[in-house]
């Protein structure tokens, strides 16, 4: 196998459906049994060189490629390697496999069946050209890198293309084939980071990160500085809220100082006033001592008067004591007797309630036995009524028989139900099961939910909306396609995910196109959410048949086709079945993957997946050779596992209803049972009852007979013990006489005794009050004398207290006076105590007014006046930082701005030069709300395809996907002359085209991409219109591939022009 690369360079080229020449052609055929792969461009790419290069097995061994300096046009069929140059570009500069979006492993890029494969390129470079080689080892995915021969890192490699200004990731200058759609979808502030890194001078990105940088440490001051200023005046305010705190407590301060004053002076005012007391004392001593010494000498009499009086006392005292004990004897035995007669009123109620006792106890005896003879009489009437009665014994035994078959039968139906219930037992624990499954699956259902948010914030929030306004829509309208599939088996998802778009997976799915607009317009014009929606096919496709049962395809591993591995709602699987032909994707196992030579051979198999790998199937529509490109399949993120739970649950519910049924009947043969045993148990006692009432009766009579024959001999002679209880009231009464008798000498004795000891306590009264007088008049004088004693000695210690007092309060030592400066603060105060006890109070109050202040305030506020003082220093410094950041900021903004808009100017007016030409409008803008944002900055490209609408913002939904490809195509064409990039590459960007669009964009290639002032640039498409405007600095390489190639040394450009001319003079 080779790859042909045909380069035709044109000097001059005129193209009709009659006419064709060419002037110069230079054909490069490159093979051999080496695997190697080559590219070279005679421009700033001169050469590259790739062997056993892209993921296919059809792919070329080895391949050369010879590019023009200016617009080189790669066209060729699908299928035939235009994207292996694109790819060989991309991955020989270092790029990453994630620009290219075709595999995520470079391994993957390697020819299927090679171990590894190899890449050349040759970079013009003034001084010496530089030539990277990249060889890519499929077993761990590792590179191994040459830099001009010589062993290189990837690092050094990637050095080395910046150096030159190379970005394969820069979508303005390298724009691979499924990279086309993501361009429209960049942000303006992407877009302008892009163009800046792609056309801008060297410097321009560099300034804008640093203006970005410059604004984020700007704003990191102004915050610290509006802190500072913020923490500054609140401090401020706080410390005036506290001077008058401060000023409060001064004032304080002074009323204290004055209190301590005097509270020093106070104790020497009053040891002054004790001192002086206590001269008064002494005087009214001497004077009471004197008074004293002459009441004694004239009292002399009286005293002799006090000790007859005190003799006379004793002998009638001895008396009084004598009739008192006589007194209290008498009243001892008068108690004794009054105990006795009352414990013989007591022993007469005793007699008299033993006699009542025995009354009532006689009056029951009589009762008791006239009940006892009328229950006798009772039962002797029911005894002659019950007769004689027939012998039962027989109808008891038949009813025994027939309760022991009930037990029988119950026990039957006992073993019946538990074997009912343990069968609902187990039906319990399966529908426990089943709910358990159920919820399971709900929580799956959130956790799709979830990720969905995570992975696309948009679609979410539109979900939400659905659901709170699904009553807007008219026809059927399906939840985001990851939520309403439901895989049937685990293993199954990967293949759904991997076939199925994510784009599609989170696209909403609407029967009714009316519908799908309503909903668009709601979330997507008026909430600015980015959602996908689908209108289902007019006709279902759900049903559409596979191209061959799957019967026929089981010899290759095949057991389903993808269809069958999921469940969706009809319009979902109608859709899936039309776009995707889920009805006829096979999917096979290892067996599969063995046979896959043998597989990609069979007809109507396009597209295959095996146990871990996809496989797409082309077939050449000339040769009818197949090419096949294959992946690996990745592991499932989104589709979870379904059950049918519905039949399981409506199995398990008919099982339930007939056991309940069965349950049913058994209570009710239960009741029955119940209800007859109760029967014959009824019956049973009544005829056990007829079978013992009679012997029953003739027991209780005899019984009763025996009980009224000993209560008949037990009965009293109650005039008997009457006589007696009379007897003993009478002795008793005898012996209270004598007692009372007694009792009556007793009391009056005790009288007269009382009498005589109060004639003798009278006397003794007067003459104790007469000797009373005596006394007092001779101690009311020792009394004051000794009064006075007892005040001098107080006075005295009083004073010692006080001096003492006095002079620790004002911190005095033994034998030290009291200053000067002392003696003049305490003379301005008052000399009394009241004075003093006034001033205090008065000072003291308004010493209690200043509440709540200590000695923190002032501490408090002397630190804060230090901390503003602090706060002022470093607020001047980070404003002086601050006004110097601005600074900087202005004179980076003036050295980035203005060339940028210089720029952004050039690019607009070469980019509405373009789109006036096709009879449309554009125009390019630098865009920001903000002017100090600088990470807000972005280019808004702003384009009109109809004279009756607006200029709308491009967007990867306003305009439809010719626009984007055209305005996108024009846009970069702006850049082309701009751009101090070596080459550009575009890769079959045309293919949304509309024909008109498509002439007069090419065109504009043509002019632009072909002027000397311009760089290389690289155009890959699969067709050309006819007719086109050529140029001789065009470049066209057209790659074919197939059996019937010719072979290199066969190509002669001169005669196929020469054949071409004939045909054409014919005609």
């Amino acid at each position: 196998k080779s790859l042909c690369y045909h380069v035709e360079k044109y000097t001059s080229c005129i193209r009709s459906s009659a006419h064709t020449h060419t002037t110069h052609t230079h054909t490069t055929i490159l093979s051999g049994s080496r695997e190697r792969f080559i590219v070279v461009f005679p421009a700033v790419v001169r050469f590259i060189n790739t062997v056993s290069f892209l993921f296919s097995d059809r792919t070329y061994d080895y391949s050369v490629v010879h590019p023009g300096p200016n617009l080189n046009m790669i066209v060729g069929a699908n299928g035939t390697g235009k994207s292996s140059i694109v790819c060989a570009i991309c991955l020989g500069l270092a790029g990453k496999t994630a620009v290219l979006c075709r595999g995520d492993k470079v391994g993957l890029y390697v020819k299927r069946g090679c171990k590894k494969g190899f890449i050349e390129i040759e970079l013009y470079k003034r001084g010496g050209n530089v030539v990277i080689n990249r060889e890519i080892h499929v077993e761990n995915n590792q590179s191994i890198w040459m830099l001009n021969g010589r062993h290189s890192s990837q690092k050094a490699v990637e050095e080395e293309v910046k150096s030159l200004h190379i970005q394969v990731s820069n979508l303005c200058q390298f724009l691979p084939q499924e990279k086309v759609g993501e361009f429209a979808k960049m942000s303006k502030i992407e877009l302008l980071e892009a163009t800046e890194k792609s056309v801008g001078p060297p410097a321009m990105y560099e300034y804008h990160c640093e203006l970005k940088n410059f604004r984020n440490k700007e704003r990191e001051l102004e915050s610290v500085v509006k802190e500072k200023a913020d923490f500054l005046q609140k401090a401020r305010q706080r410390n005036e809220r506290n001077k008058l705190d401060v000023n409060r407590y001064y004032e304080k301060k002074r009323h204290l100082d004055l209190i301590e004053l005097l509270e020093k002076k106070k104790p020497w005012v009053e040891y002054e006033t004790v001192r002086k007391r206590l001269e008064d004392v002494k005087k009214e001593r001497e004077e009471a001592k004197q008074q004293l010494s002459s009441l004694r000498q004239t009292q002399a009499p009286m005293l002799k008067k006090i000790q007859a009086i005190e003799n006379q006392l004793k002998p009638i005292d001895a008396q009084i004591k004598a009739k008192t004990v006589s007194i209290k004897e008498a009243a001892q035995r008068c108690k004794q007797k009054q105990e006795q007669l009352d414990r013989k009123h007591k022993e007469i109620d005793d007699i008299k309630q033993t006699l009542t006792l025995k009354q009532m106890e006689e009056e029951d005896h009589r009762k008791r036995i006239s009940n006892t003879k009328r229950i006798i009489d009772d039962l002797k009437a029911e005894l002659a009524n019950v007769g004689d009665q027939p012998d039962v014994t027989p109808q008891i035994d038949a009813i025994n028989a027939e309760l022991r078959s009930i037990q029988v039968e119950r026990g039957k139906i006992d073993g019946e139900k538990a074997d009912l219930r343990r069968e609902g037992d187990n039906l319990s624990a399966q529908a426990r099961a089943l709910e358990k499954k159920l919820i399971d699956m709900n929580n799956m259902m959130k956790v799709k939910e979830e990720k969905l948010r995570s992975r696309h914030r948009d679609t979410h929030s539109a979900l939400e909306w659905f659901r709170q306004n699904r009553e807007l829509f008219t026809g059927n309208v399906h939840e985001p396609m990851m939520l309403v599939i439901n895989v049937k088996n685990h293993g199954f998802a990967k293949y759904v995910e991997n076939h199925i778009p994510f784009n599609d997976l989170r696209a909403f799915v609407f029967q009714r196109k009316d519908d799908m607009e309503k909903f668009m317009e709601e979330v997507r014009d008026k909430l600015n959410l980015k959602v996908n929606s689908i209108a289902a096919p007019e006709e279902s496709c759900s049903r559409r048949a596979p191209s061959r049962h799957i019967e026929s395809l089981r010899r290759f591993g095949f057991f389903s086709y993808l269809r069958e591995m999921f469940d969706a709602p009809d319009e979902v699987m109608s859709y899936l079945c039309h776009q995707y032909r889920v009805h006829d994707v096979p999917v096979g196992n290892e067996q599969t993957k063995a046979m896959i030579k043998t597989v990609i051979e069979e007809p109507y198999i396009k597209i295959l997946y095996t146990a871990e790998e996809r496989y797409s199937v082309k077939r050449s529509l000339y040769s009818r050779n197949i090419s096949t490109s294959n992946s690996a399949v990745h592991p499932s993120q989104y589709l979870t596992i379904a059950v049918d739970v519905d039949q399981k649950r409506q199995l398990e519910q008919e099982r339930e209803v007939r056991r309940r049924q069965a349950m049913k009947a058994l209570q009710q043969r239960t009741v029955q049972l119940d209800r007859r045993e109760n029967d014959l148990r009824k019956e049973k006692k009544h005829l056990s009852e007829l079978r013992g009432k009679k012997r029953q009766l003739e027991q209780k009579i005899s019984t009763k007979q025996d009980s009224l024959r000993q209560m008949e001999q037990g009965g009293v002679d109650l005039q008997k013990i009457r006589e007696e209880t009379n007897q003993k009231i009478s002795a008793v009464n005898s012996q209270k006489v004598a007692i009372v008798s007694e009792f009556k000498s007793q009391m009056k004795l005790r009288a007269k005794l009382s009498i005589e000891k109060v004639y003798l306590a009278l006397e003794t009264v007067g003459l104790t009050a007469e000797k009373t007088k005596l006394e007092n008049d001779c101690r009311e004088g020792a009394v004051e004398l000794k009064t006075l004693d007892q005040l001098k000695n107080q006075l005295t210690e009083t004073c010692k207290s006080l001096i003492k007092r006095a002079r620790e309060i004002c911190k005095m030592g033994p034998g030290e006076a009291l200053s000067e400066e002392l003696q003049t603060a305490l003379s301005r105060l008052p000399d009394t105590l009241d004075e003093l006890d006034a001033m205090l109070n008065e000072e003291q109050s308004r010493a209690d007014c200043f509440t709540g202040l200590s000695e923190s305030v002032v501490e408090e506020y002397n630190r804060r006046e230090q901390e503003i003082k602090n706060l002022e220093k470093e607020l001047d410094d980070k404003s002086n930082a601050l006004n110097a950041y601005r600074q900087n900021i202005s004179e980076a903004k003036e050295r980035w701005l203005n060339p940028l808009k210089q720029l952004v100017d050039q690019i607009n007016e070469k980019f509405s030069d373009f789109f006036r030409s096709m009879q449309c409008a554009g125009e390019v803008d630098l865009h920001y709300e903000n002017e100090e944002e600088y990470d807000k900055y972005g280019i808004r490209i702003r384009v009109k395809f109809h004279s009756s609408t607006q200029m709308h913002e491009l967007t990867a939904h306003h305009q439809s996907g010719g626009e984007r490809s055209v305005s996108t195509m024009l846009y970069l064409m702006a850049l082309q002359e701009l751009n101090r990039c070596p080459f550009r590459v575009v890769d079959e960007i045309n293919q949304g085209m509309d024909p008109i669009n498509e002439r007069r964009v090419f065109d504009i290639v043509v002019r632009t991409a072909c002027k000397k002032t311009t760089s290389q640039y690289f155009f890959i498409t699969p067709k050309l219109l006819q007719n086109l405007q050529y140029a001789e600095e065009m470049t066209i390489l057209c790659v074919h591939n197939g059996a019937y190639m010719l072979p290199p040394n066969q190509w002669d450009e001169q005669a196929f022009i020469r054949q071409h001319l004939r045909r054409k003079a014919r005609a």
